[in-house]
Order: C-alpha cells, then sequence, then structure tokens
C-alpha cells in the first residue's frame, strides 16, 4: 500500500482513452464516446471482485459513507453507532446528512467493541458502522446478530481494508453495505473516489440516484430525467474511473506482495518479548496493509515511536496523538465547531464527548503502533527495515 507506487503504463492506456473522447464526465455525451465507459466498466469489475451484486462509484471514500448512510434511509436525528478509532470522515458523513454520530469504544480489534455497541443502542439508533481500520476487521459475526436483534443497518467501512477477507467473503460485502476509499494513499486509487457496495437492490437503486442530483437515469435524454427525491453531486469522473480501472487489474498482486512484506516485519517483531499484535478475529484475513502491534505500556509505546523514527524508520503511526484519526484529537468535534447552526438533533442528541469516558479505548490505542507496508520495497528492503525495526523497539523493552 499504495497503488499509486507503481503508477504505469496501463494508467496512461485508460486515461488517454478517456482524453482522445474528450468525455471526461460519466453520463451523456454518448455520440462522442466512442464506446468508452471508465465508471460503468469499473463498477462492474469491482461489484465481481468484492462478490456484491452492486456496485455505485462515487467522488471519494467520505462520499461513499454519506451515499451509503442516504441510501439507506438514514437522516436527521436517526443515530449511527461508530468507533472512536477512525477517520474523520466517519463523524462527517453522518453529520452531512443530520443524522447523530455515537462514539463507542474500540477493543484489541482496533476496531468496534460489540459489547460497547449494545450498551449505546437506543431507539433512535438506526445504523451501526464498524470501521476495518489498519487492513483488518471488526467482529462482524458478533455486529451483524446485534444489527438482527434490534433490526439496525450494518454499514462496513472498508475504505483502509480492500482485499480483506471475513470467513470468505470479501470484507465490505459482509454487511447491508460497504464502502471503499480510491484516494491517493489507498491500496489502489483513482486519485480521488470511492464506492459503494451491496446486495441491497433498493439501496443500489438509491445510491445511483442519489449521487447524481437525484436523476433516475431512465432514458436517453439526461435532461427529461425524472428526479424521485432530492440528491447532490458526488460523481465520479471518467478521468478517476480510468485510473482506478487499471489499479483494480494489479490488485492481486499488490495483496501478495504486502503478505510478502507484512510477514517479513512480523517474523522479525515475534522475537521481541512484549510486543503482542492486534487481535484478527477467527475466520479473518487481514489485507496486509499495516503491522499493527503492541507495547506493554503506553510510556513504552512512546519510547518505541521515538526510538523507530531515530533509526530512521519512517511511515509508523502513534496513533493515540494522532488528529485525523483519534477522538483525542477531534477538539472541532468535541465542541461542535460548525461554520454553521448544527440541526437540533444534533445538539440535543450528541454525547458530550469532552466528559465521556474513553478510557478503554485510551488502554488499547496508548500502546499502539502501526507500520504501514509499502509495496515498492525490494525483499532486501523490508528486511533491512524489519532489522531496523526489530533493534529499536528492543531496545526500549
Amino acid at each position: 500500500m499504495p497503488g499509486f507506487e507503481i503508477f504505469g503504463a496501463e494508467e496512461r492506456k485508460q486515461v488517454n482513452d478517456v482524453l482522445e473522447t474528450g468525455v471526461l464526465m460519466r453520463y451523456g455525451f454518448d455520440g462522442m464516446r466512442n464506446n468508452q465507459w471508465k465508471a460503468k466498466e469499473f463498477e462492474t469489475e469491482f461489484a465481481k471482485k468484492m462478490g456484491s451484486e452492486y456496485c455505485q462509484l462515487v467522488s471519494s471514500g467520505t462520499a461513499a459513507l454519506t451515499v451509503a448512510l442516504a441510501s439507506a434511509g438514514i437522516g436527521a436525528g436517526d443515530e449511527v453507532i461508530m468507533p472512536t478509532f477512525t477517520f474523520v470522515a466517519t463523524f462527517e458523513s453522518i453529520l452531512a446528512l443530520g443524522a447523530v454520530p455515537i462514539l463507542v469504544d474500540i477493543d484489541d480489534t482496533l476496531t468496534l467493541n460489540p459489547k460497547a455497541v449494545e450498551a449505546a443502542i437506543t431507539s433512535k439508533t438506526k445504523c451501526v458502522m464498524p470501521v476495518h481500520m489498519c487492513g483488518s476487521m471488526a467482529d462482524l459475526d458478533a455486529l451483524k446478530a446485534i444489527c438482527v436483534d434490534h433490526n439496525l443497518i450494518l454499514l462496513e467501512d472498508a475504505c483502509q481494508a480492500l482485499g480483506g477477507t471475513y470467513k470468505g467473503k470479501s470484507l465490505g460485502s459482509y454487511g447491508d453495505l460497504g464502502c471503499f476509499s480510491f484516494d491517493y494513499v489507498k491500496t489502489i486509487t483513482c486519485g480521488e473516489g470511492g464506492a459503494v457496495v451491496t446486495n441491497n437492490e433498493k439501496f443500489a437503486k438509491h445510491a445511483d440516484h442519489y449521487q447524481d442530483h437525484g436523476h433516475d437515469h431512465i432514458g436517453g435524454d439526461r435532461g427529461a430525467e425524472g428526479h424521485p427525491f432530492i440528491g447532490y453531486n458526488f460523481r465520479i469522473s471518467e478521468l478517476n474511473a480510468a485510473v482506478g480501472l487499471a489499479q483494480l487489474k494489479k490488485l492481486d498482486d499488490i495483496l501478495k506482495t504486502q503478505k510478502r512484506n507484512y510477514a517479513l516485519f512480523r517474523e522479525a517483531l515475534e522475537t521481541i518479548d512484549g510486543v503482542t499484535f492486534r487481535r484478527v478475529p477467527e475466520g479473518g484475513v487481514e489485507n496486509y496493509s499495516f503491522l499493527n502491534f503492541f507495547l506493554p505500556t503506553e510510556e513504552l509505546a512512546v519510547k518505541a515511536h521515538k526510538a523507530l523514527s531515530a533509526q530512521g524508520v519512517d511511515a509508523c503511526f502513534y496513533w493515540y496523538t494522532n488528529n485525523w484519526h483519534y477522538i483525542k484529537g477531534w477538539s472541532h468535534l468535541k465542541d461542535m465547531k460548525s461554520l454553521g447552526r448544527l440541526s437540533s438533533e444534533v445538539r440535543n442528541q450528541m454525547q458530550d464527548l469532552n466528559s465521556t469516558d474513553f478510557s478503554k479505548s485510551d488502554a488499547v490505542l496508548g500502546r499502539t503502533i502501526s507500520a504501514l507496508v509499502k509495496i515498492g520495497w525490494t525483499e532486501a528492503q523490508v528486511k533491512e527495515r524489519a532489522e531496523k525495526m526489530r533493534n529499536a523497539i528492543a531496545s526500549v523493552l
């Protein structure tokens, strides 16, 4: 990870196909296209790859989450349960619809703790959104059972876990809806882009309409199309889709390389007494984009992170103090800072995030370091890096 490490002739050809037609928009201009429909082709191929009936491409991973929630009918005052460790797009997408993000603790999977989810359910809860951070998954069987018992939507945010599987199913295809990001630093990239997958025909139709101003896409005259409901503009361009189409064909090789490099890193760190690893639920297979490990204490994790930097080992992340990915850094959310007035539902139903006890999450993430697994490194470079990692971490234990 990420796919931009292997840009090549394949991406250039796909983009040039679009440029030669002069049609950069995914809809209309049929006579000028020379039968080039990159977004449609990508959707078909991605749905097949994920084992899903339907795929809707959109402009970003954030757009994917927003469209997925809207497609399932999530709106003002509906509560969506999400983890304390994720990317800010998770709560942004919820708030964009006037819905209410309800944050709960993570466990040693680095994702939603099912017990914390069940404890947070109210009469207003409509959706549970596990976020498969850093390449691995939540306890999906437990979360699915909770959603079935309480008649809730299970929406998988698989933006960081493309290619991972759970009990033989692709991550993102297990729940009612699944979302992916194809931004510049994801496993495969469109530059900017995202996707929603589902097996639910109604949700798929809603997503198709909603992401394009509510157009129903019936008939051959775009100007005469109906609008069954209000939508917004979350369309992907043909240029972005073209890049992604080329990248998708490389996914299997990317995952193979990530797994090889991950294994070399893990073998080096497994020899260190005191280092333990993120729990992967039984039946789950990571996409190997990150090696996630724990130190015995927060103090040692801080020291280990500094030692890694001193050894010249970059791309190792201490998420606990990261402003993008953990509740501790989200002062704008905790203080509900907005350019405009937030909806009354959000103002009345939001937790007081400045006083909510997330000590269980702190206890996990405060000890966590995540090492990015790149695909552009040679095997020799990986082994050299693994040795530096082992030495740096061993020096503080």
